[in-house]
């Protein structure tokens, strides 16, 4: 049975592609004394704070 020499046009493709954008990453001011000023949403701070809570099995 024969197949088609290509599927969707590069046009098709390059529409649906449009809307792939990148993002730049949220940042949010650091609540911890003495660290850095600002971080990264969804992370845990290099001393082991999350949410301004010690996170468990965090080690010196």
């Amino acid at each position: 049975m024969p197949n088609p020499k290509r599927r969707f046009s590069h046009q098709r493709t390059a529409l649906r592609r449009t809307n792939y954008k990148a993002v730049l990453p949220e940042i949010e001011q650091n609540k911890q004394v003495g660290g850095e000023p600002f971080k990264l949403r969804n992370m845990a701070s290099p001393e082991g704070y999350y949410k301004g809570r010690r996170l468990p099995g965090y080690k010196d």
